[in-house]
């Protein structure tokens, strides 16, 4: 059984080893080096813990990637919100205008 998890994370990190191509696969090359090696010596492996670091790892890589996603979209949806803001606040002045008169525009 431990050896199917052994397995398992093995195959994990090899998936992830896509993530992030050159920097990365060093890393995943060594910790996985260190799972099979430590397999073969029968030491063994906190699964648990690794597994944790690693979906920790691949959480900060992703949370990076967006960070870079935001700002080169920033100005965009700074836009959108604006106009959006823009657009509200005009409603409102034009329903604070009509208030009181007959032309019940869509104010209600």
């Amino acid at each position: 059984m431990k050896t199917l998890i052994t397995f398992t994370v093995a195959m994990i990190m090899l998936f992830f080893a896509g993530v992030k191509a050159n920097s990365g696969e060093e890393y995943n090359k060594a910790v996985l080096g260190h799972v099979v090696q430590s397999t073969v010596n029968g030491t063994g492996v906190d699964v648990n813990k690794l597994m944790e670091q690693e979906l920790q790892r691949v959480g900060h890589l992703y949370a990076i990637q967006m960070i870079s996603i935001f700002q080169k979209y920033l100005p965009t949806i700074l836009d959108g919100a604006l106009a959006d803001m823009r657009l509200k606040a005009d409603k409102e002045y034009k329903c604070a205008l009509l208030k009181g008169s007959k032309i019940e525009d869509d104010c209600k």
